[in-house]
């Protein structure tokens, strides 16, 4: 049967005064954190409702936290199920591997690539957890994750040989609540690695030039 299904996992009918569990409660905190990534929450909303939560003891208090936030469609792209644990991308010397548009965001990522550009664009990307861990084993080309309000990179753990990271961040999404943090690590050999926000079009360029005298 496909339609809506509530924030909780849980069709229509079922009583309130159920008790919650562990996975009812992460199905909430995920529809807190897109919410909040598409600019419904606030920070402070988003942190208080996560709290909640996470202490909540029935089907009726989790509901609660999103009843004024939209559904989450069975057919949306956003269900549990779909989001993959693990998934493994292995090329050499081939085209660009690119993951643009409304991608649903794994777990963790494996990158064994050698001399072949790969994107990962957060733009649009589906996220319904916090945290993605990318294992990279990548030599030659550039790494280029493209992040958005909310979405933070982390490149510490990540061994760099003859190679550079370049980390530009948008000022307008400074005080937005994490999403998602993105964990690079493992080793990357020659080329670079880039993090930066969406490219402006020519329209939001023309806004944010100076008026002519």
């Amino acid at each position: 049967m496909s339609g809506e299904i509530s924030p909780t996992g849980k069709r229509s009918g079922s009583s309130p005064e159920l008790r919650a569990s562990h996975a009812d409660r992460d199905r909430v905190v995920d529809v807190l954190r897109i919410a909040a990534g598409d600019g419904l929450l606030s920070a402070d909303e988003l942190d208080e409702r996560v709290e909640a939560a996470l202490s909540a003891r029935t089907v009726h208090e989790l509901t609660a936290l999103t009843a004024d936030l939209p559904p989450v469609s069975a057919t949306g792209g956003v269900t549990g199920a779909e989001v993959k644990d693990v998934v493994r991308i292995e090329r050499v010397h081939s085209g660009p591997v690119e993951r643009t548009g409304r991608w649903v965001v794994p777990r963790r990522m494996e990158l064994e690539v050698t001399y072949c550009e790969v994107t990962l664009d957060f733009t649009d990307a589906v996220i319904t957890h916090g945290t993605l861990r990318i294992d990279v084993n990548m030599t030659g080309k550039t790494l280029t994750l493209v992040t958005r309000p909310g979405v933070v990179v982390d490149t510490d753990a990540l061994q760099l040989t003859h190679s550079s990271v370049t980390y530009r961040q948008d000022p307008a999404g400074r005080d937005a609540p994490v999403i998602l943090r993105v964990e690079l690590a493992g080793q990357k050999v020659h080329g670079r690695v880039v993090v930066r926000p969406p490219r402006r079009t020519f329209g939001q360029w023309l806004l944010r030039r100076p008026a002519s005298s």
